[in-house]
């Protein structure tokens, strides 16, 4: 940038003065030496023109303001957010508060040791969720990786079953789910893979997530009953996509022998199924990954792995929840959501828990270890990871089309592979 502005200052003058032609030449020159676009290099020039004599730099810009928070802080609040689960701020300043309980009741952060002072609690719980996001920037993990669909239309039962819409009247109780799975397929959706059935409560954001070897009956049916007895309050209602892993009498079947209601979404609209869509991604595809899982352990590495998520989930990660429409200052039309709680939280508040359900879950979520539930997550996903990372990126090579050699050049056989080497080649 100092060379740029010796630049700028050399020809500044000259350009000033210049007829249309020549200020023409020095444009091209500056964009030539500087990289600018004309736009820039002719701005930058004429601000550059109009300065007086000896300045070095434009209009002054803004002054620096003293940090409000301090680099203790910003440190203490990375290894806060490690240990949520890598929320957003909007949510983690929420959160903040019980994450921070947490912590120091299992020992984790101790007022006076290390960063961790009054004075750093404070600043983290006056953090705003913008603030939050800004410190954590740098920090943020991003995942490469995406994965496909896998659903297959079951058209037989189709007509007979209520349709749910996008924007239908919200539940106002817990017990209505939103049921999906997701394809542990890796690139391809050729021969047997696991799969993770997502069970998502409207009202409250509960989830609950299984692994089954495949989408036979038997296992979509075990996956609905350990849901049933997993969950801390009764299923009234399953509203599914139209799959054909839940479009047969079998699982309608297990709807009405216990009073059930039962409804699916209309094709090709996944809004119509938004909350349980939303936690394939934020849940199952951000801790699964998009790796390929076709055997046993890693069947049951994925059973080990979804507690664990879901604990961290339903006790200490806040969500939204719309609640209606409103318009904006130019009259558009706008979603309106309510203010962020935990799926515990919303479910204690529905009321409709026992008070010994409402102090067992408080019990078992003051037990859990935020840190600890992190690091066992952290190791499944490694195992997972060691397990099928290498096969899935085979798998995916083999895939790509075969491009034939350029006219007049050949492959040289690799010796040490015992294949051709398309990076060695030589002219026939």
């Amino acid at each position: 940038m100092r060379a740029r502005a010796e630049v700028t200052k050399r020809y500044a003058t000259a350009y000033a003065r210049a007829s249309k032609t020549v200020k023409s030449q020095i444009l091209d020159q500056v964009v030539d030496v500087t990289g600018w676009s004309r736009d820039n290099a002719r701005r930058r020039l004429t601000t550059r023109a109009g300065e007086p004599p000896g300045s070095r730099r434009g209009k002054p810009g803004p002054k620096p303001g003293s940090r409000r928070y301090s680099y203790d802080a910003v440190k203490v609040l990375q290894t806060v957010w490690a240990a949520s689960g890598g929320q957003c701020g909007k949510y983690l300043a929420v959160a903040m508060p019980q994450v921070l309980s947490n912590l120091e009741a299992h020992g984790h952060l101790v007022v006076g040791e290390g960063r961790y002072t009054e004075q750093v609690k404070s600043e983290l719980a006056a953090m705003s969720g913008a603030t939050i996001d800004r410190y954590l920037a740098p920090v943020r993990a991003q995942g490469p990786l995406r994965g496909i669909g896998a659903t297959k239309p079951g058209s037989l039962l189709r007509g007979s079953i209520a349709i749910r819409r996008a924007g239908s009247e919200a539940e106002d109780e817990p017990g209505f789910l939103e049921v999906d799975t997701v394809a542990h397929c890796g690139p391809t959706l050729k021969g047997e893979f696991a799969r993770t059935v997502d069970f998502t409560d409207v009202y409250t954001g509960w989830v609950f997530a299984i692994a089954i070897r495949n989408n036979a009956h038997k296992h979509i049916h075990s996956a609905l009953d350990a849901a049933q007895g997993a969950l801390p309050f009764p299923i009234a209602g399953l509203d599914v996509d139209n799959g054909s892993e839940f479009m047969n009498h079998k699982v309608i079947a297990w709807a009405a022998e216990r009073d059930v209601f039962f409804t699916r979404s209309r094709p090709y609209r996944k809004n119509d199924q938004a909350t349980v869509e939303s936690k394939n991604g934020h849940a199952i595809r951000r801790y699964g990954l998009y790796w390929r899982y076709d055997t046993p352990r890693e069947l049951e590495l994925l059973n080990t792995l979804w507690p664990l998520v879901c604990d961290r989930l339903n006790y200490f990660t806040p969500t939204k929840k719309p609640i209606g429409w409103d318009t904006d200052q130019v009259g558009r039309r706008r979603r309106v959501y309510d203010k962020p709680a935990t799926p515990l939280n919303r479910l204690i508040g529905s009321q409709i828990l026992s008070p010994d359900q409402e102090a067992d879950l408080l019990a078992y979520r003051d037990s859990l270890d935020l840190l600890d539930l992190g690091k066992l997550i952290d190791h499944t996903q490694r195992q997972l990871a060691k397990l099928a990372a290498a096969k899935t990126r085979r798998l995916r090579q083999s895939l790509k089309p075969k491009l034939p050699a350029p006219s007049g050049i050949h492959p040289v056989a690799d010796p040490e592979a015992g294949q051709p080497s398309l990076d060695q080649t030589v002219k026939k």
